[in-house]
C-alpha cells in the first residue's frame, strides 16, 4: 500500500479528564495548562480538557481555548430524558465551553438505562440524537462515548448497536466503543467491533479501554485491526482503577511495527516520536512520582541488558536484540555508552530549546559529563527545561553574572503570637553582590522557602523591574532515597504574569532548604536571561 493510500489513525488524549480520576492525582488549572502543552508537544490530535460546569477547575479551564493545533474537546453528559436540549443546564454548559468538539458519554447497557438513568431505552437514544445534533447545530464537532458498551452488547446487542447507530446517524463524528469496567478480551473486542461496523463505518469509530485485565493496549490494537480508526487513551496509562490504555506504548506501537506502518499513518512526526521518552518522564515529574523504569520504549531499563550472552551479542550487532532503535524514542541504550549518541541526544535537546551550538565545540564534551554527573546526583533535567538551558548555556558562556549569591540563612522559630495562639515564623536573609556592591535583605513568609523567595527578590537594583511579573505557582518536594540524610529533589514551577510564560528549575541536596534555593536562584536568573534577549 501506497503512502498516498494510507489510512489516517487519530489519537484521543484523556489525561485532563479520565487521568484526572486516579488516585491521588488532582490538577489545577495552572498544571492542565502545562499538560496540554506537553501533550501537543508530543502531537495527539484530540485533548479532552475535562468536564465544563462539573467543577470550578474544569470550568476556569474551559473559559479560553486551550490548545493551538489539537482539537480541544470538552466532555460531558447527554441531555437528561424529559427536557429539550435547549432546557437542559448540562448540555448548555457543554455548547458554552470555548472548545472545538464536544465528547457526550451516553449509557449503551439497557440495564444501566433503566438503573442509572430512571428512563427508557427509546428516551435515551432520543437523548443522544437530540445532543449530538445540539452540538452539530452549533458547529461543534460532536462524538459519542458509548460508556460499558462491550457489556451493553453481550447483554443486548440490539440495543448496543442502536446507540451507536443514532448517534452516527445524528452526526457524530466518532463513536466510541468504551470497555469501562476493563473486562474484555481483545479476541472479544474484534469480534464485537466487526459487528459494529455493519452499522456504523469504521472511520468514524473510536475505542476507549481501561488496564483492569492488563490488556488495555492490546485491547486497543485489536479494535484497530478490526476496524476503528480514533485511539482514545492517556499519558503513562493513568486512570481510575488500574489505568487507562498507554498513549506512550501505542505510539511507538503504531509509528514503528511494519503490520501498521504499512497501512496506517499518524499525525506525528519523527522528531515527535523521539520526544516520547522525554514527554512521559516530564508528565511523572509533574506528577511527582518516580517514572516507571521498566515502562516499554521509554522506561530507562527498555534497551538495558545485564552483562552475558545477550550483552556480547548487542555489542556487536544491537539490532537483533532491540526490536526498535531506542534513538527512534529518545532513549538510548544501556549495555555500551556511546559519548557519540549522547552528544546526539545533547544537541537535538539544545535545538529544541533554542541553544546554538556546534557539534564541534570541545565544551559540549564537558556539558555532557557534568549533565550525567547531575543526573546520578538526582536531578531529572526532562522537567526542567529552564535549569538545563542555565547549565548548558553557562557551559557554553552564553549566561551573564546577573548577580553572585554570597549568603542566606533561614530561621524558623514556634512561639505564641500577641493572641496567645502557637505560630510558626519563617525568616530568611539573603545576600546578593551586584556589580561589587552587596546588598542585604530580610523576608518573612508563610515557610522557609516562601520567606527565601521573598528575601531573594525584594532587592535586585538594576533588575528589579525585569522579575516585577515573577511569581512561584507550584513547589513540589521528592525525597529520592530514604534515612535522615536522605537527598532531597525539589521542582519549581514560575510564571512571568506579565508574558504567562511558564518554565520549570530543580534543585537537588541532601538539605530541603539548599535545593528549595538552587530552584528558586534558578528562577530568577532563567527571568532575567529572557528579559535580556526580549
Amino acid at each position: 500500500m501506497s503512502q498516498d493510500q494510507k489510512e489516517r489513525l487519530y489519537l484521543f488524549d484523556t489525561t485532563l479528564r479520565d487521568g484526572a480520576q486516579t488516585s491521588g492525582i488532582d490538577f489545577s488549572v495552572a498544571e492542565k495548562v502545562v499538560i496540554a502543552e506537553l501533550l501537543e508537544r508530543l502531537g495527539v490530535d484530540y485533548v479532552e480538557g475535562g468536564y465544563p460546569g462539573a467543577n470550578p477547575t474544569d470550568t476556569e479551564f474551559f473559559s479560553e481555548k486551550r490548545t493551538q493545533s489539537a482539537t480541544f474537546t470538552a466532555f460531558g453528559m447527554t441531555k437528561r430524558a424529559g427536557r429539550s436540549a435547549s432546557n437542559d443546564p448540562g448540555l448548555q454548559g457543554l455548547l458554552s465551553a470555548e472548545a472545538d468538539a464536544i465528547c457526550f458519554v451516553a449509557k449503551s447497557w439497557d440495564y444501566h438505562v433503566k438503573v442509572a438513568l430512571g428512563c427508557s431505552n427509546e428516551e435515551n437514544l432520543e437523548s443522544i440524537t437530540d445532543s449530538v445534533t445540539a452540538a452539530v447545530n452549533a458547529g461543534r464537532e460532536a462524538m459519542v462515548d458509548c460508556e460499558h458498551f462491550f457489556d451493553g452488547f453481550k447483554a443486548n446487542p440490539g440495543y448496543a448497536l442502536a446507540c451507536a447507530k443514532v448517534a452516527y446517524d445524528a452526526g457524530a463524528r466518532w463513536v466510541v466503543l468504551c470497555d469501562t469496567n476493563g473486562g474484555t478480551l481483545p479476541d472479544e473486542i474484534k469480534a464485537i467491533v466487526a459487528e459494529v461496523r455493519e452499522v456504523v463505518p469504521g472511520d468514524h469509530l473510536g475505542i476507549h479501554t481501561h488496564d483492569d485485565t492488563g490488556q488495555a493496549v492490546a485491547n486497543a490494537l485489536a479494535a484497530v485491526d478490526a476496524g476503528v480508526r480514533q485511539i482514545q487513551g492517556t499519558l503513562n496509562g493513568i486512570g481510575e482503577r488500574c489505568g487507562n490504555a498507554n498513549l506512550v506504548t501505542l505510539i511507538p506501537t503504531l509509528m514503528l511495527k511494519p503490520q501498521y506502518t504499512e497501512r496506517f499513518e499518524l499525525g506525528l512526526s519523527e522528531a515527535q516520536l523521539k520526544d516520547i521518552s522525554a514527554v512521559s518522564r516530564t508528565f511523572d515529574e509533574m506528577l511527582n512520582v518516580s517514572p516507571n523504569r521498566h515502562a516499554p520504549y521509554v522506561g530507562e531499563t527498555a534497551f538495558a541488558t545485564k552483562a552475558g550472552i545477550h550483552a556480547s551479542a548487542i555489542l556487536k550487532d544491537p539490532q537483533t536484540y532491540e526490536h526498535v532503535a531506542p534513538e527512534e524514542v529518545g532513549n538510548k541504550r544501556r549495555v555500551l555508552v556511546s559519548d557519540q549518541a549522547g552528544k546526539s541526544n545533547l544537541l537535538g535537546e539544545l535545538a529544541r530549546l533554542g541553544v546554538e551550538a556546534d557539534k564541534s565545540d570541545p565544551r559540549l564534551d564537558g556539558l555532557l559529563a557534568e549533565v550525567k554527573q547531575r543526573e546520578a546526583e538526582g536531578y531529572a533535567y526532562e522537567a526542567a527545561d529552564a535549569s538545563f538551558e542555565l547549565l548548558a548555556r553557562r557551559a557554553l558562556g552564553d549566561v551573564p553574572s546577573f548577580y553572585e549569591v554570597q549568603s542566606f540563612r533561614v530561621m524558623v522559630e514556634r512561639r505564641h503570637n500577641a493572641l496567645g495562639e502557637l505560630v510558626s515564623v519563617s525568616e530568611a536573609v539573603v545576600k546578593v553582590d551586584i556589580d561589587g556592591e552587596t546588598r542585604m535583605s530580610v523576608a518573612e513568609g508563610n515557610g522557609p522557602v516562601n520567606a527565601l523567595d521573598v528575601a531573594l527578590r525584594k532587592d535586585l537594583g538594576k533588575y528589579q523591574s525585569a522579575i516585577d511579573g515573577l511569581e512561584l505557582i507550584d513547589y513540589k518536594v521528592r525525597i529520592l532515597n530514604g534515612g535522615t540524610g536522605a537527598v532531597t529533589r525539589v521542582l519549581i514551577e514560575s510564571r512571568d504574569t506579565r508574558t504567562h510564560k511558564r518554565w520549570f528549575t530543580i534543585g537537588v541536596s541532601s538539605n530541603i532548604v539548599d535545593a528549595s534555593f538552587q530552584a528558586l536562584n534558578d528562577s530568577i536568573t532563567y527571568a532575567l536571561l529572557k528579559a535580556e534577549a526580549a
